[in-house]
C-alpha cells in the first residue's frame, strides 16, 4: 500500500475528501518527524511508538572492494509495535 492508497482509505473510512485526508496524513507525517527531530518519543496506544535511536560508529566493507570503511555513528528512527498490533495481525 502506498501513500495515495492510505489517502483514498483515510477518506473512505473517515467521510473525509480526499483532499483533506491527505492534509491530514501529510500533517501526521510531519508532526512525527518534527517530535523525533526533537528528540521525543511519539507513542500512539494500540498501534505502536516511533522513537530515535543511536547507532554506534562500527566498521564496514565496501561490498565492490572489500576494503574496509568507517560508518559513524548516527541517530536512526525505529518503531515499535504495541502487542495489540501484532495481535491483531497474527
Amino acid at each position: 500500500m502506498n501513500k495515495t492508497e492510505i489517502i483514498n482509505q483515510i477518506a473512505e473510512k473517515s467521510d473525509l475528501t480526499k483532499k483533506d485526508s491527505e492534509k491530514a496524513l501529510n500533517a501526521f507525517i510531519e508532526t512525527v518527524t518534527e517530535e523525533l527531530k526533537a528528540g521525543n518519543d511519539v507513542q500512539l496506544i494500540g498501534f505502536g511508538s516511533f522513537q530515535v535511536k543511536p547507532r554506534a560508529a562500527r566498521e564496514g566493507r565496501n561490498p565492490k572492494t572489500g576494503e574496509p570503511l568507517k560508518i559513524a555513528a548516527a541517530n536512526v528512527p525505529s518503531f515499535k509495535v504495541s502487542k495489540t498490533l501484532k495481535e491483531a495481525v497474527k
